[in-house]
């Protein structure tokens, strides 16, 4: 009778150990963001923390920091259309993104597919803009930084045991005078637990 316990007690502390394991998950990760409107490709830092709700569903919420990054900018004039400048520029990047994502739970390869919804904002160098016959490609961005942003995306993780790595790819798209649509890809460890 104590043997069959003890073999109860082992069975259901491994089955709670191995749910436990992946009921969060932590990561860090690379950040490569191509931005269409800028045409520049910044990279950056980020972190990642999940939560499983469901077998197949973990709700997550991300932050990420790409550094600035030079580009120049032109200038034209208003009247002529000309351009009357061209300027060195530097852009940074925060982006926090916030959602559900659909990840197969067993084995050690786990596809999924995300769909997240937050902010992007971007952080420019000071500019020529106060004279009024100018005008900057750019403009949008320097007097509304701060912009909406939706990410459906897809990747795979792989672990073993509670460590991993997880590569993800995807679109994310801010709203600034339209939507624009940008290149993601992360990559990075993962810690479940």
């Amino acid at each position: 009778m104590r043997r069959l316990a003890l073999i109860c007690f082992t069975l259901l502390f491994s089955s709670i150990s191995t749910f436990a394991q992946k009921r969060i998950e932590v990561g860090i990760f690379l950040d490569s963001l191509d931005i269409s409107q800028t045409s520049t490709n910044d990279l950056g830092l980020g972190a990642r923390v999940g939560f499983r709700v469901h077998q197949n569903v973990m709700f997550e919420g991300e932050l990420a920091y790409d550094y600035g990054l030079n580009f120049d900018e032109a200038y034209r004039n208003v009247i002529t259309g000309d351009i009357t400048a061209i300027k060195r520029t530097s852009i940074g990047v925060t982006h926090g993104l916030f959602g559900p994502s659909l990840i197969r739970g067993e084995g050690h390869l786990h596809p999924f597919a995300t769909l997240k919804a937050g902010f992007i904002d971007f952080r420019l160098s000071t500019s020529l803009l106060p004279y009024v016959d100018i005008v900057s490609p750019i403009l949008n961005l320097r007097t509304s930084s701060l912009n909406a942003a939706l990410y459906p995306g897809a990747g795979i993780e792989a672990t073993l045991g509670p460590v991993g790595l997880r590569l993800e790819a995807g679109d994310e798209i801010y709203f600034n005078e339209g939507a624009h649509n940008n290149l993601r890809i992360t990559f990075g460890p993962v810690l479940r637990f």
